[in-house]
Parts: structure tokens; C-alpha cells; sequence
């Protein structure tokens, strides 16, 4: 019986070869060592080696990833390493310890970088997101078109009662969505028991008022997990809907936790994961990253946006946006991709023609809705125009010929390329 297989592409490069590269990082990250042991018998090797299965040459690269003395050139390849389920199981710490966690440390070395994970059908048994697209749609009443949410601004700062005024200016202005800033945790003067308590009443009532539930997510995470469920049973025992996860933060075991026990619609924001990813040549790529995260249940994921207000260039979000509409094993796994930072409308067109034409993701306005100068209500008018203008085939120009609140966002932000797409 052919034995399930778990399958890590990295890319690497060397002054070597790649392929004894390939083999060695196989060898050291299963059975083997730096020299031949009695114990590695055939039998044993056969049954929990780690193989290489497939080596992709790339260019070659005149100056190293990492610092060298060798002169290079240096050999850049994709190898596709097969690790055997037996040894490692569905467990995702083990996983990256065996096939992440000791790679970099490979002597011969100028780069290394994990570029996807290829998972064999008993890794279905991660639970994945609870609501995931469909459900996020059903709390937020929102069963067609982008999902247009914000944030609240300033991040840091406002009071609970503050913070619930801000509230109730989104929920007049149509928003379907709006979450704590991902710094808001439980700072002395907003804590997450005071920011609730004023927070909540202004959901229901405006829900009792048009027939509309605004998902408000908390800032819910702690380090202690225990702590992050007091946070969590704080908001769902009072008729909250979502909570804000900083995913790096709480790590594995506290994501697996959360989610077993969770009520809450879980939007996971990724800060910290630019450490892992902004040199080309280390860290590991979103469309490996994510498919961890999503496994371990997380239901909407921030993933940035085009002209971001941060240094990820655009086809990187566009390679993101790609591998969130993935399944992993089923459709049931996939989480809502949301569009954010510095999100203010303007990228609507771009973003619906480049990402095929979906409707099904969150488009998240901070200073995009805040910053606008008719009011906040004037800067989600505005964004529910822009998408309308993508929808119809129209550039944001035309559209701002009979929509004020349109026409001043372009006047205050817009550039030729988007005004005219």
C-alpha cells in the first residue's frame, strides 16, 4: 500500500548544486545526520526518508540571498520534498518543525524559501473556518455584492463611549462590517468589557430600527488562551457576532483552541506575517501561510489590497487574493478574503477586473471612509459607488459625473490610472 505523502515546495539557491542540496535538507529534516548511522537500515529509510520528488531550475542569480563569500553564480531551483505521514501526522506543529523549522539552518545556503504545502486527504480532519464566505454573508445580511466594512479611527485613543459614537455614524452609513483596529486589544482606557457594553446596544438598536446586524468585531487576543475565551464569552454571551484574531500573536495552539470553543466569526489579521515574507530569498509565501490558518479555522483573512499603504507590491496581493480562492479540500475551507489598507474606493475597478470579477470579499476602508471630506457616511456612499462602477463596466470618472460623494473622493485621492480605468 503506498504510504500518504506530505509535500513541501521550497525554493533554494546555492553556489552548489540543488539537487544534493535538495537531498540533503530531505535526509537531515527525516532519518539522517551529518555522518551514516548504524541504526538508518534500508527498511527504516524506505518507510519515514523523506524524498525528493521534483527539482524546477530557475535563474540563476548573480549576487546570494544571504551574505556569501562565494563568488557564485548562484543556483536558484523549486524542490518539491515528500515527507512521509507516518512521521509526522496531522499534527501542525509537528509539521513545522520537520519540514520548516530546521531548513533554514541548512549550511550551503544563500536562500531558502517555503512556497506551498500539498496536504493529503487525512489532513481534512483540521476543522477549518466555522462560517467561512457563506456564513460571514448570513450574520452580516449580506447576500450579494462586496461586503463594505471599516475600522475604527483613530486606532488608538477613543474612549467606549467614543468608539460606539463612531459606531453608530458606520451603521447609518450603510457599512456591513467594522472591527477593532488590530492594536486595540484591552488598553486601560477602553477595555473590551466597556467597549462591548457600549458598543453592542448601538448593533441592536440599529438592527431593531432598519432590519440590519452590522458584525462588530472585537479585539479578543491574549497569550494566555484562557484569557482570549474570557474575551470571547464576554462578547458572545452578549449577542456579539465577530472578534478580531491576531493570528502570529496567539500562534497555533492558541488559534486551535479558540476555534474548538469558538461562537464568534473569526477575522484573522496577519501582522507580523511581512516578517516572514518581505526577503524573496527567506520566510515562506502567502499561499503556503494561509492554508495553515484556514485549516485551523480562521473565517475571514486580511490580505491587503492593490496600492496598498504598505511595501507590498501588487502582484503580491494578487497572488494572495489567487490562493484564498483555492480550496484546500472542499469549498467548506475556503475563508472570506478581505481587501484592506488604504482601501478608499478608488482601487474598486481594478481589484474587480484583476481578481476575475468576484464579488465574494470584504472591502475594508479605514482612513478611506473616516478620511472623507463629506463624513464618514459620504466615504461608504462612495466606496458602494465605486464597486457599482465596477459592476457596470464604468471607469470611477464616469460614475463621479452624478455621484458627489464619488466625485470627492477622486478630487481628494484619485490618480489618472484609477480615475480612468
Amino acid at each position: 500500500m503506498t504510504q500518504a505523502m506530505i509535500r513541501v515546495t521550497y525554493r533554494v539557491e546555492t553556489a552548489g548544486d540543488p539537487r544534493a542540496l535538495a537531498e540533503k535538507i530531505a535526509s537531515d529534516q527525516s532519518t539522517g545526520t551529518f555522518t551514516e548511522l548504524p541504526g538508518e537500515t534500508p527498511a527504516l529509510r524506505a518507510r519515514f526518508a523523506a524524498q525528493v520528488e521534483q527539482i524546477t531550475p530557475l535563474s540563476d542569480s548573480a549576487s546570494p540571498g544571504f551574505p556569501s563569500d562565494d563568488p557564485g553564480p548562484f543556483h536558484r531551483a523549486d524542490v518539491t520534498i515528500a515527507y512521509p505521514m507516518e512521521a509526522i501526522g496531522t499534527d501542525i506543529a509537528a509539521l513545522m518543525t520537520v519540514t520548516v523549522g530546521g531548513v533554514y539552518a541548512v549550511r550551503g545556503l544563500t536562500g531558502i524559501r517555503v512556497m506551498d504545502f500539498d496536504f493529503p486527504p487525512d489532513w481534512a480532519c483540521h476543522p477549518g473556518p466555522q462560517f467561512g464566505i457563506a456564513g460571514s454573508r448570513q450574520l452580516m445580511g449580506a447576500p450579494k455584492g462586496p461586503m463594505i466594512a471599516s475600522i475604527i479611527k483613530p486606532s488608538l485613543g477613543l474612549t467606549a463611549q467614543e468608539t460606539a459614537d463612531v459606531v453608530r455614524s458606520l451603521c447609518e452609513a450603510g457599512v456591513d462590517f467594522i472591527k477593532d483596529d488590530e492594536k486595540m486589544m484591552g488598553p486601560s482606557y477602553a477595555p473590551l468589557t466597556a467597549r462591548a457594553d457600549a458598543i453592542l446596544p448601538v448593533i441592536e438598536a440599529h438592527y431593531q430600527n432598519t432590519g440590519k446586524r452590522v458584525m462588530y468585531a472585537f479585539g479578543i487576543s491574549a497569550a494566555d488562551p484562557d484569557v482570549m475565551m474570557r474575551n470571547h464569552d464576554y462578547v458572545a454571551d452578549r449577542g456579539g457576532l465577530g472578534a478580531v484574531i491576531n493570528i502570529n500573536s496567539i500562534g497555533y495552539g492558541g488559534m486551535s483552541f479558540l476555534r474548538k470553543r469558538s461562537r464568534l466569526c473569526l477575522h484573522a489579521h496577519r501582522n507580523g506575517w511581512d516578517i516572514l515574507t518581505r526577503h524573496p530569498a527567506l520566510g515562506m509565501e502567502f499561499r503556503a501561510y494561509q492554508k495553515i490558518w484556514r485549516l485551523l479555522g480562521v473565517d475571514q483573512f486580511q490580505i491587503n489590497g492593490l496600492q496598498a499603504k504598505y511595501w507590498e507590491p501588487d502582484e503580491s496581493f494578487l497572488s494572495s487574493f489567487a490562493a484564498m480562492r483555492r480550496p484546500i479540500f472542499s469549498s467548506a475551507d475556503m475563508a472570506l478574503p478581505v481587501v484592506c489598507s488604504g482601501q478608499w474606493g478608488g482601487q474598486a475597478v481594478q481589484t474587480y477586473k484583476r481578481t476575475g470579477g468576484t464579488l465574494d470579499l470584504m472591502y475594508l476602508g479605514g482612513g478611506g471612509i473616516h478620511g472623507h471630506p463629506m463624513g464618514p457616511g459620504a466615504g461608504v456612499r462612495a466606496i458602494r459607488q465605486a464597486w457599482q462602477a465596477a459592476q457596470a463596466g464604468l471607469s470611477l470618472r464616469q460614475m463621479a459625473a452624478d455621484h458627489p460623494e464619488l466625485a470627492a473622493s477622486l478630487d481628494k485621492w484619485g490618480t489618472p490610472e484609477l480615475i480612468d480605468a
